[in-house]
């Protein structure tokens, strides 16, 4: 059996910021006045570990502040650790954020040749592959125009075109490829497959979490600076999940900063049974309430197979969305509801008790009720938004007790996304006759 190859080693990697809190302070330190230390340093990377193999498409995935692009700037020479050390072994790409090597003073054009010399390549062998570049990028008679009249899209577009196109052996991608529009995203994702079979290696870090569990071979999960652990996409994006509500085991010292295999397992099985939870990153600020509030919704959640509470699901997989709805006025039949939309707006499903002839009894004033739906996810994989409403009717008038629109925020999470809203889950059957 063939011995793997490291082509990017990662040992004892740490990243320390000085944070003052004046620029005076700054300045007093640069000029040696003073004994007393005037900062407070902030590690974006602690202690990290990692390798990575020819051939293999690595996800690093983490909440805002982990770490993230850090170590891919770390990686591709932009930015000096603090300590610790880094091996590159193969011609690396990268395509970091947006304007990272391009000067907005050039051309597309003269840009091309800029990137192209920096990774190495000579005139004649950036002419050889022009043409696929502007052919990839598809900016038409922009590529003779200054790229700071670029809009965001044209702008990555040529940024991916050069990095793509110019045969690296490693490909690292941060979050950019976000600017696109969908067809240019999706035909990156195709060049990933192409460079996949050609066995190069790629690095990317994205919050898209269906993208990474369709493309990746292995994940890293980093959480303000410490990595927390890599495994496959699946067992680290359950991990991720409990990390984003507050309810995964963050290591309490400096010995504990690397869970592995079964500890994972067993903090996300543990984490689903906890009570408290932190639904703050997953809740709209902004969201749209009214109502006459006899009856008030007091705590709503989405909870996955597992029993834990979170707004990321694996498409296929059963969920429930829950609300606690307390009543301050007697109603004869209350009406309970939910509704799916796009972020567009589309409202794409729902239901409510009435429809499904689940509840039609009156209620007291003083009562507190849970009320849970419970279906498996068939959308296909992306962003959705979720809102709640009680209804009822009082001598045949349509009356809002309560309704939340847009309350929190859905992530469906998924390897294979077919066309439209839903996943018909076809049987297939391909016969010789």
């Amino acid at each position: 059996m063939e011995e793997r190859k490291a082509v990017i080693q990662v040992k004892d990697l740490e990243k320390a910021y000085k944070l003052y809190d004046k620029p005076s302070d700054r300045l007093k330190e640069a000029l040696g006045l003073g004994r007393k230390k005037k900062y407070k340093e902030h590690y974006a990377l602690k202690g990290v570990d990692l390798e990575i193999y020819k051939g293999e498409t690595v996800g690093i995935i983490g909440t805002n502040g982990s770490g993230k692009s850090t170590i891919l700037k770390i990686i591709t020479g932009v930015l000096n650790p603090t300590s610790g050390t880094v091996k590159v072994d193969g011609r690396i790409s990268a395509l970091l954020e947006l304007g990272a090597g391009f000067n907005m003073e050039y051309n597309g054009i003269e840009n091309i040749y800029l990137n192209g010399t920096m990774m190495g390549f000579s005139k004649k062998e950036i002419d050889a592959k022009m043409n696929d570049i502007l052919s990839f990028a598809d900016i038409g008679e922009y590529v003779n125009q200054p790229v700071k009249t670029y809009s965001s899209g044209m702008f990555v577009r040529l940024a991916f075109a050069v990095a793509i196109n110019i045969e690296p052996e490693i490909l690292i991608v941060d979050e950019a490829l976000s600017v696109g529009d969908v067809f240019f995203q999706a035909k990156c994702y195709h060049k990933f497959e192409e460079f996949k079979e050609m066995g190069k290696t790629i690095v990317f870090v994205s919050h898209d979490l269906s993208s990474i569990s369709k493309y990746c071979d292995r994940v890293v999960l980093l959480n303000q600076g410490v990595k927390l652990g890599e495994g496959s996409p699946k067992e680290m994006i359950d991990a991720y999940k409990q990390v984003l509500v507050g309810q995964y085991p963050l290591p309490e010292n400096d010995d504990q900063n690397l869970l592995n295999d079964g500890e994972i397992e067993s903090a996300v099985a543990s984490a689903g049974k906890k009570e408290e939870v932190n639904q703050d990153l997953a809740v709209n600020p902004d969201l749209l309430e009214y109502g006459t509030k006899a009856a008030v919704i007091e705590k709503y959640k989405i909870t996955d197979d597992m029993g834990r509470d979170t707004g990321a699901i694996l498409k296929g997989r059963k969920c429930s969305i829950s609300m606690t709805v307390r009543f301050e006025a007697d109603i004869e039949a209350p009406i309970f509801a939910f509704t799916i939309k796009n972020i567009k707006g589309v409202e794409i499903t729902g239901t409510n008790t009435m429809v499904e002839k689940a509840f039609l009894e009156s209620v007291k004033a003083g009562t507190v009720m849970e009320i849970t739906f419970t279906q498996e996810m068939n959308l296909q994989g992306g962003e959705y938004l979720l809102s709640l409403g009680v209804t009822g009717f009082e001598k045949e008038e349509f009356q809002v007790y309560h309704r939340l629109y847009d309350v929190m925020n859905m992530t469906v999470i998924s390897d294979k996304d077919t066309v439209g809203y839903y996943d018909m889950n076809s049987e297939v059957k391909v016969l010789s006759l």
